[in-house]
């Protein structure tokens, strides 16, 4: 990688995503459990909030490598609940490990605390902002089944709150990509998002209805309206529920388009769709293992 800390998909060239995917397919191809390329290695997961399948990818994918991984715990039983600062948090605990996965509610807050330790620091989501390893497994995904170059993608649901939506986003500016958005006006992917993809001359368009673009889709990325983004619940009353696909829904779609959905879903996905060839997202959520491997393999 360019830079020992992993913020943002901004930080990533095509060449550092290959990179890491053809790592990771490696590291997939030799089925083993342990590869123990880093038995001394200490990773320190940060997590001021919920999460299953970062943390315990994260936790798998460093004790394949041969590490450990330390927790704090919940926010209430550690010292944060004291009044200690993220800066005083993440000093401390740079003391303790070769590498910190953090992931906090506030934007900016992995950027922020990298500028305060010297080990690598990797953005397990901040807020609204970014999670560049959901991105990384998600390309690694998408070149297994449709390949990155010459890929028709739709995104649709909560383009606004979006953390994994805005990383892919630019992400797929260094492949050949054209991107359609598919959500209501209220949760349109943000104007300095919009912005960065523009300047990287990205090919978007946006849409109200998911059936205006859905038979020339390759891919659809599905997300769920996260209500606890919402500064107003009648705001999330307002939209939830209205984007979401059944086997109805699918009548006219290609047969190779695969659905993708970074999890956890509500109700924007009927689990009828869950059968169909069309569905990759349980496999989606596996391939962190390999990925955030190769990711960690790169950092350390």
């Amino acid at each position: 990688m360019r830079t020992e800390h992993v913020i943002t998909a901004k930080g990533f060239c095509r060449a550092d995503i290959e990179t890491v995917l053809d790592r990771a397919a490696a590291l997939e191809a030799a089925e083993t459990s342990a590869i123990d390329r880093h038995p001394d290695a200490v990773l320190a997961l940060l997590f001021f909030e919920p999460s299953t399948r970062t943390r315990m990818s994260f936790d798998t994918a460093i004790k394949r490598l041969g590490g450990t991984s330390i927790e704090m715990g919940s926010v209430e039983g550690s010292s944060i609940a004291k009044g200690e600062s993220l800066a005083d948090t993440v000093r401390v605990v740079a003391g303790y490990a070769d590498a910190i996965v953090l992931r906090h509610p506030s934007q900016g807050a992995a950027k922020m605390a990298s500028e305060f330790v010297d080990v690598p620091v990797i953005n397990a989501g901040d807020g609204a902002g970014h999670h560049p390893t959901q991105t990384l497994l998600d390309l690694y995904t998408i070149r297994k089944h449709v390949g990155l170059d010459d890929l028709t993608i739709g995104i649709m649901g909560d383009l606004k709150y979006g953390r994994t939506v805005h990383s892919l986003a630019i992400a797929l500016t260094q492949f050949e990509a054209t991107q359609h958005f598919i959500s209501p006006e209220s949760l349109a992917i943000p104007a300095g998002v919009r912005y960065d993809l523009e300047e990287a001359g990205a090919s978007i368009t946006d849409h109200r209805t998911l059936l205006d673009i859905l038979p020339e889709l390759d891919l659809l990325y599905v997300t769920r309206i996260q209500r606890e983004r919402f500064p107003d619940e009648s705001e999330y009353r307002a939209v939830a529920g209205e984007y979401g696909i059944d086997l109805d829904t699918l009548a006219s779609a290609a047969d190779h388009l695969r659905i993708m959905h970074p999890l956890p879903r509500v109700d924007e996905i009927d689990p009828a769709v869950d059968e169909t060839d069309h569905a990759i997202y349980f496999e989606q959520a596996h391939n962190g293992i390999p990925v955030r491997m190769a990711l960690l393999d790169q950092v350390l």
